[in-house]
């Protein structure tokens, strides 16, 4: 007898981490409506890089996650790059930034900003 098993792919997600740092940042600026996209554009050492921006405006075409009261917006052209990617928030001895871990991407720098598939 087999058993069938289900699960909930994961499209694109933002962390918890990460939420409350949009939401802190967000809070800062006193302006509730901003969300966090993130997009991938051309260059870096690796070919693609990840930029990231607060933004008050959705687009039709975008792909929205939420999590924990914080959005995160991605176009559709960035969106076939980060398919099953997590954004995060990490604080280390290279400073605090969002990172982006994308299991599409081959390779990365060394900084983690830039990658290829």
């Amino acid at each position: 007898m087999t058993s069938v098993q289900t699960f909930e792919p994961v499209i694109i997600s933002l962390t918890d981490n990460a939420a409350d740092k949009v939401k802190m940042l967000i809070d800062e600026e006193g302006t509730p409506d901003l969300k966090l996209r993130v997009f991938v554009t051309g260059g870096g050492c690796s070919g693609f890089q990840y930029g990231f921006s607060f933004e008050s405006s959705v687009s039709d075409e975008d792909t929205v996650v939420q999590n924990k009261g914080a959005t995160l917006l991605v176009d559709p052209l960035s969106y076939q790059y980060l398919v099953g990617a997590k954004v995060d928030y990490v604080e280390n001895l290279e400073g605090a930034r969002f990172v982006v871990k994308n299991p599409m991407a081959s390779t990365t720098c060394g900084c983690g900003s830039s990658f290829s598939i």
